[in-house]
């Protein structure tokens, strides 16, 4: 006999929206091996675009279920874990040899350890943070490089420093996502509520901004939100050292 649970199926709305996300991902990187880089890139932020969609209807419409965790991040994976890595190894490793893929190897790996240990901690962890940087701003952060140079054209430092610096913050993200610093998550922003004009005002001149140069704003964005976590974890330890030393000197 079939359970209660097989007979309702799954939430169609939240998933489609999860299945674009995919799409989006698969399609970065046929585009990456064509040699379409930018485009890819953009592939990715509208793969990031969905991501942010099916969380936020699966909630509104009271449709959350485990299935669309799971779901969701399967398609996490391919979208910012397999395709930022594969877009940087085609774009910049591919004559580096052995160095090349293994660090494109090192971010995908981050990539799933990292989505595996967020599901083990979904209803556990403190919701106004993640723990070590979300792989949707890794992807990001990597897509905003590609897709800035891209527009940029070549230079004359392409070969002494390009590739090398690349290399580093493709390896130094997925160190992020596996690390323990905390990263501000964003989740307890009310977008239902009431809010005043200015700030209405100040999201249209941040979408004007955006417009105007949008892969370097996003590069820059995603970078300063990267760094943001190491700056938030040093204070937070030294704060956390400071009343220690604190109680230290009550107790005597």
């Amino acid at each position: 006999m079939k359970t209660n649970k097989a007979r309702r199926g799954v939430y169609l709305l939240p998933n489609i929206l999860t299945t674009f996300g995919l799409f989006s991902g698969f399609f970065a990187i046929i585009l990456a091996t064509k040699g379409q880089y930018s485009e890819a890139a953009i592939a990715i932020f509208v793969a990031m675009l969905w991501d942010g969609l099916d969380g936020r209807v699966a909630r509104l419409t009271n449709t959350q279920s485990e299935f669309g965790e799971q779901y969701d991040s399967m398609a996490d994976m391919v979208s910012f874990g397999v395709a930022p890595a594969l877009l940087m190894y085609f774009y910049l490793f591919e004559g580096l040899g052995k160095v090349g893929w293994i660090g494109a190897f090192v971010y995908v790996a981050a990539g799933s350890l990292r989505l595996a240990r967020f599901n083990t901690q979904i209803g556990v962890q403190d919701k106004r943070y993640f723990q070590g940087l979300p792989s949707p701003a890794a992807a990001a952060l990597i897509a905003g490089l590609v897709w800035t140079k891209e527009m940029m054209g070549p230079s004359a430092y392409d070969e002494q420093y390009l590739v090398a610096g690349a290399w580093i913050i493709l390896v130094s993200a997925g160190i992020l996502m596996v690390s323990n610093i905390r990263y501000y998550s964003f989740k307890e922003i009310n977008l239902k509520g009431r809010s005043s004009f200015k700030l209405l005002l100040l999201a249209t001149l941040i979408m004007i901004v955006v417009s105007l140069w949008p892969s370097a704003i996003l590069f820059i964005f995603f970078f300063v939100y990267a760094v943001s976590g190491l700056v938030l974890t040093t204070i937070e330890v030294r704060n956390k050292r400071a009343l220690k030393k604190q109680a230290k000197k009550g107790s005597k």
